[in-house]
């Protein structure tokens, strides 16, 4: 079971857009002059006409005024706002809302669901390609609903194994991470959330093989979950999810305790 990146743009950016083109050809508004009425660019307007782009409030505004739409182009903004999550994501996000219990380990970045709002700014904000700001505020906006998980769902265990390098990874400067090691202690302390600290040197091997996610839904189905920048995996067979899970213990076995590992990540603060 997996998801990939979907090639095609959403279908209701084609579907806009279409009707942005059917609306200004039967008012005999010319592209041209609707660009130059928005103030885009002409091939700008042409590639959210065609779907290639997510048509803009304001490309939507301009065209429903001059084209006497009466209010039928504005009103598409409502399905036009941009997904909380990329696609490849979606069907990982649905099992971990109802999971009861999440095992997390993650080489390179502060896992998502311990992230502060700075730092997941930081991130998402510098994904390339570029995402336009309404996107960003929205992911940024899902993966703190997320998080509150943390403190609503008091009855599921939440275990996070954070290798070293995330911890000196520098995301967004010194206050953010000065920000986020807080955030890691406080959260911490929370009865039904475990944070432990892979120090350099220990597991190499697996510790470098990328992220781990363990999921246990209400029916007792387990799930596997590994991330890669273009790429990401859902796994439900038995065999993979033992794989996974075998690594994973791996890799805790060679950690830190929970209160050693917030002695350690107290000391990578004061360093900064």
């Amino acid at each position: 079971m997996s998801t990939e990146v979907n090639p095609q743009p959403p279908i209701a950016w084609r579907y806009c857009g279409s009707q942005i083109k059917l609306w200004r050809t039967g008012a005999g508004v010319g592209r041209e002059a609707l660009a130059n009425e928005t103030g885009y660019d002409y091939e700008y307007v042409k590639s959210m006409e065609n779907g290639r782009r997510r048509p803009t409030l304001r490309l939507l505004q301009i065209a429903d005024q001059i084209c006497g739409a009466g209010g039928k182009l504005v009103a598409a903004q409502e399905y036009l706002k941009p997904e909380p999550f990329p696609a490849r994501s979606k069907e990982f996000m649905a099992i971990e809302a109802e999971a009861i219990s999440f095992s997390c380990y993650e080489p390179l970045l502060i896992p998502g669901l311990l992230q502060t709002e700075r730092y997941a700014r930081a991130l998402i904000g510098g994904s390339s390609p570029p995402l336009d700001d309404e996107t960003v505020n929205e992911r940024v906006a899902a993966r703190l609903r997320r998080a509150g998980a943390l403190r609503s769902k008091v009855g599921v265990m939440y275990g996070f194994v954070i290798y070293e390098a995330a911890l000196r990874a520098c995301v967004g400067g010194a206050d953010v991470m000065g920000q986020q090691f807080q955030h890691l202690l406080d959260v911490g302390e929370l009865r039904n959330v475990s944070i432990q600290v892979l120090p350099f040197g220990r597991c190499s091997g697996v510790a470098l093989n990328g992220s781990i996610v363990l999921l246990e839904t209400p029916e007792h189905e387990h799930y596997g979950y590994v991330e890669a920048p273009e790429v990401s995996v859902l796994h439900a067979s038995p065999g993979k999810v033992s794989a996974l899970t075998q690594a994973h213990a791996m890799i805790r076995m060679h950690c830190l305790s929970v209160e050693e590992s917030a002695t350690f990540i107290r000391r990578v603060a004061e360093e900064r």
